[in-house]
């Protein structure tokens, strides 16, 4: 039996995908879906019971599951603007504990998000070995959250049935419900249907031009391969892992590849960046993924360009935002 915590998310859904793309259905999926669409995520794919987050922490610790092999721990608040630290203290790092309390003793592997906000501003590098976990300085609430559970395993020698994934920009159908925090793909999409233009950061930074400031995008089913890999082929590795593309893009590409998608001629508008983001804008974030290379994972990860194009021509122009 397979666990899959924040199963109705982004990733999370599709890691559920992956496993029933591989003919895995004994899956127990946990979220909060509460009034939210986020129960449509789960619509298409096959499993064998679902448990809201605190049913499911109920029935552990009452020992009233049994048959849990794999933890694939997704679930968790990921916005980074959110500013009730002691929330997200409980919702993400005290929840990480239970679930790997209760995975330690019985010798189940748990494959969790770390996150890529563990970095900060990024210039000390993107380094996922432990050796300089203690260095790291997370820029808001959410990275710190993460950031904390990965040291309280390595506190504990981070024991080798535990692999943390350091995702960096995901994006792709099933987004829909994460508000401000969605892609600029699907905003970029509503805004060239409503306006025929996509606006954009003025960069704040003499190295880098507006539009110029550069991320690692990484195509959710790219995101999805690499999480059920750790979890059903690379189990001889631990530690934590960075999840991106390895390629650094700039936001100005990105627009482009939207535009081509949706046959339109690219138009940007450049926008002042708000006050309260300028001391904590990243301008530059890349995935170093020799570690994940590494391990044995070999896949071919999705360019840019073909990733926006299948997102826009097969969700968003169709009118279907779900997977």
């Amino acid at each position: 039996m397979i666990v899959v915590t924040g199963a109705a998310g982004l990733i999370g859904s599709a890691v559920v995908r992956e496993f029933n793309r591989r003919g895995v259905h004994n899956l127990i999926l946990v979220d909060h879906l509460g009034e939210s669409e986020k129960w449509m995520n789960l619509r298409s794919l096959q499993f064998q019971n679902y448990y809201e987050k605190g049913v499911f922490l109920s029935l552990l610790k009452n020992n009233e599951i049994s048959g849990i092999q794999h933890i694939v721990h997704l679930g968790a608040d990921s916005s980074t603007t959110t500013r009730d630290a002691s929330y997200l203290i409980e919702n993400n790092y005290r929840y990480s504990i239970e679930l790997a309390e209760y995975a330690l003793p019985r010798g189940i592997r748990m494959v969790y998000a770390s996150s890529a906000a563990t970095y900060g501003d990024g210039n000390d590098g993107f380094d996922d070995s432990l050796d300089g976990l203690h260095l790291l300085r997370p820029l808001n609430a959410y990275g710190y959250s993460k950031h904390l559970f990965d040291q309280w395993l390595q506190s504990r020698g981070f024991p080798e049935q535990f692999v943390g994934l350091k995702y960096f920009n995901v994006y792709g159908p099933n987004e829909y419900h994460k508000g401000e925090m969605r892609s600029l793909v699907l905003k970029a999409f509503y805004q060239i249907q409503a306006e025929g233009r996509i606006r954009l950061f003025k960069s704040y930074h003499p190295d880098y031009k507006d539009g110029e400031q550069m991320r690692d995008f990484l195509y959710v089913e790219d995101a999805a391969r690499m999480t059920v890999y750790f979890c059903m082929d690379g189990t001889g590795a631990s530690g934590l892992f960075n999840c991106g593309s390895g390629v650094a893009r700039t936001w100005n590409e990105l627009a482009a590849a939207i535009f081509k998608a949706m046959d339109k001629a690219p138009d940007i508008e450049y926008i002042d960046m708000p006050e309260s983001l300028k001391a904590k804008y990243q301008y530059y974030t890349c995935a170093p993924i020799d570690r994940l290379r590494s391990s044995g994972y070999s896949e071919t990860i999705s360019s840019l360009e073909d990733a926006v194009a299948d997102y826009v021509t097969r969700y968003l122009l169709p009118g279907e935002l779900r997977a």
